[in-house]
C-alpha cells in the first residue's frame, strides 16, 4: 500500500497575495520565491505534523477558520517579540509541554497561525 510521507504543501487564499507574501517574508523570514511560494526542505532530522481536529474544537479560536498552519521556529520568544514589534496580533498565551513550546499570532488578513519551538533533540 502506498502511503503519504509528509506534508507536500500548504495552500491558502489571500485577499492581497503580494502584500500577504511580503508580510510572511518580512515578519517570519519565509523566503518567498518569484513564483509566489517556498519549498521547505528538511535537513537532517525533523518532522511535520498532520492532524485533524473535531468539528467543535476551539483550538483555532478566536477565528472560525477551518485550517491553521504550524511553523517550526528555533526561538519562540524572539519570534513573538519580532511579530509584536511589527504590529502583529500576537496571543499572550504560551503553552509548554513535553512536545515543546507553542505560541499563536494572526497575519494581516486575520489567519491564525501557530509557532512551535520543539524540545531539544526533536
Amino acid at each position: 500500500m502506498e502511503r503519504v510521507k509528509g506534508i507536500g504543501g500548504v495552500f491558502f487564499k489571500a485577499k492581497d497575495k503580494d502584500a500577504l507574501l511580503a508580510w510572511y517574508r518580512d515578519n517570519l523570514g519565509v523566503p518567498v520565491e518569484p513564483w509566489g511560494g517556498h519549498a521547505f526542505r528538511w535537513v537532517g532530522e525533523g518532522t511535520t505534523t498532520w492532524s485533524a481536529f473535531e468539528e467543535g474544537s476551539d483550538y483555532f479560536e478566536p477565528t472560525n477558520a477551518r485550517y491553521m498552519i504550524n511553523y517550526r521556529v528555533d526561538d519562540l520568544d524572539a519570534m513573538l517579540a519580532q511579530l509584536r514589534e511589527a504590529g502583529a496580533d500576537v496571543d499572550d498565551k504560551i503553552d509548554e509541554s513535553e512536545y515543546g513550546r507553542f505560541g499563536w499570532a494572526r497575519d494581516p488578513e486575520g489567519n491564525r497561525f501557530e509557532l512551535w519551538q520543539p524540545p531539544e533533540g526533536m
